[in-house]
């Protein structure tokens, strides 16, 4: 089960595999229990863990900063119902956090999010680096193939004129030569005239 696959869904406890999305709602399977349902987008909103941020003291961070912060911590999981206990352990685990704007409901949810990752040993990570890594690769052999196509056009539409040229200048050659020959002769024979006189 990937990460990038999980949500979150209002009025539902727990997280949610993505299974399928649909016009109206989405199939879902609860990494609780394992069973799977339609979910209706009229009564539900979803949320991909992956583009959840927290309020920090500067700028927001990713869910995925926070989780990972609680796996490096020594701290272990405090109940979610004791509200202090829950917000003693982020100031311990991360100071950074802005807890004048993330509200103790929300920490609920960090810590019951983060054991329900730790049963179902799921690696933590986003996958926008692997896409673009992926798309690096890809680019520049689209790049390569547009180039080419550019290149190419120019030259077939120069090769056209090019002929027409060669065959208006056939063309155009005996006219020339008859006129030269014409202005030619006649000096000639004028001389010819001038020398009887």
């Amino acid at each position: 089960m990937e990460y990038s696959k999980l949500i979150s869904v209002t009025g539902l406890p727990g997280l949610f595999e993505l299974i399928a999305s649909k016009s109206d709602g989405a199939i879902v399977r609860s990494l609780d229990d394992k069973s799977t349902k339609f979910v209706s987008s009229r009564v539900h909103n979803f949320s991909h863990l992956e583009s959840i941020e927290v309020y920090t003291e500067s700028d927001n961070v990713n869910l995925v900063d926070v989780f990972h912060a609680m796996q490096n911590s020594k701290e272990s999981l405090p109940g979610d119902k004791d509200a202090s206990a829950v917000k003693k352990y982020f100031e311990k685990v991360y100071p950074a956090m802005d807890f004048e704007r993330v509200y103790t409901s929300d920490m609920k949810k960090m810590i019951k999010w983060f054991d329900v990752l730790q049963k179902n040993d799921i690696e933590i990570k986003l996958t926008e680096e692997e896409q673009e890594a992926e798309n690096e690769e890809v680019l520049p052999e689209v790049k390569e193939t547009e180039e080419i196509t550019q290149e190419e056009t120019p030259v077939i539409e120069a090769a056209e004129p090019k002929k027409a040229k060669a065959a208006k200048a056939k063309k155009t050659e005996p006219a020339e030569a008859k006129e030269e020959a014409e202005t030619d002769s006649e000096p000639k024979a004028a001389k010819k005239k001038a020398a009887k006189k």
